[in-house]
């Protein structure tokens, strides 16, 4: 299912379904006896695929696959459009101070450093110490890389007012695409230095592999570049088009409800599509990793959880 781009579109329609967040305990706990059931060929009689189906996603949608603990609401990727969205208005929004920029790319990219940390691959266990020093590092390349581009915009007084407008306006996705691949490799680089499990075709784990984490890490990245694109670019076309608008020209009031719609629409196409540029269980040649893992097993491919 995971093969192909539209198999893993289906399951990451399925993960990032925000009706998932009023799952109650009860459940939650059901759906986990269910699939424990099918493992083990305990089920009871009368359980249908579609109830086995609905299991999984709401598993799959709640807890982390390494820890099998619950990820916290706003930081799973069913919670990422709905708390994701008010920020994202707030980074488009025209006519930015200073304080500001500032502000929203901090509450961004610090939104973006707890969801990258709680969808992480977790076979490894992270102290605290390094989500701090992570999460510092993160947020200040942010913020310095979208004030930046900011000032620079600033000083281009050679621009008319509507083009320094649009200009701003398109601003936030450099700014966020660049600082979210340094939020990626910073809340996460405790893998780098110890590597993250692999696991042969029975899901045993047959070693730690460095090169394995940097694959995951690089894949993630660049599903974090891509993820930002839609968000950021289409609302201010579409906006500057909307504004233009009798309806809108007369009614400025109705401009933020419609410009976070907008950008509802664009974050709820653009996550699913993201995040199917690669399966959450990748596959790597056993030939392309540490000779200690070759030994290790027959396999000539394993698998490694990539995160999210």
């Amino acid at each position: 299912m995971e093969s192909t781009f539209f198999g893993r579109l289906r399951h990451f329609l399925n993960v990032i379904d925000p009706r998932t967040l009023f799952v109650s305990e009860s459940r939650l706990t059901e759906s986990i006896r269910l699939l424990d059931d099918f493992k083990h060929g305990t089920l009871p009689p009368g359980v249908s695929d579609t109830q086995l189906w609905e299991a999984q996603k709401i598993k799959q949608a709640i807890i982390h696959p390494d820890t099998g603990e619950k990820i916290f609401m706003p930081f799973r990727m069913s919670g990422y459009v709905p708390f994701g969205t008010p920020i994202v208005v707030g980074l488009l929004l025209p006519n930015q101070t200073l304080g500001s920029t500032v502000f929203w790319q901090w509450l961004n990219q610090s939104h973006n450093a707890c969801v990258n940390y709680c969808n992480r691959n977790a076979s490894k266990p992270t102290p605290t110490s390094k989500f701090l020093q992570g999460y510092v590092g993160a947020v200040t390349s942010a913020v310095s890389i979208a004030v930046g581009l900011n000032v620079l915009i600033e000083k281009a007084s050679r621009f008319n007012p509507a083009t320094r407008m649009m200009v701003q306006r398109l601003v936030p996705f450099p700014a966020v695409a660049s600082a979210n691949i340094c939020n990626v490799g910073l809340m996460r680089h405790s893998e780098l230095e110890e590597g993250i499990d692999v696991l042969d075709t029975n899901g045993n784990v047959v070693g730690t592999s460095r090169i394995a984490a940097k694959h995951a890490l690089m894949e993630t990245a660049l599903t974090r570049v891509v993820l930002p694109m839609p968000i950021l670019l289409f609302p201010p076309i579409i906006m500057a088009f909307l504004e233009k608008l009798p309806l809108l020209q007369t009614h400025r009031r109705l401009v933020l409800p419609v410009h976070s719609l907008v950008c509802l629409a664009a974050f709820g196409f653009a996550l699913p599509l993201a995040i199917s540029l690669f399966p959450q269980m990748s596959q790597i040649e056993v030939s392309k990793l540490e000779p200690e893992i070759a030994m290790a097993t027959d396999c000539k491919v394993v698998t490694y959880n990539k995160g999210l």
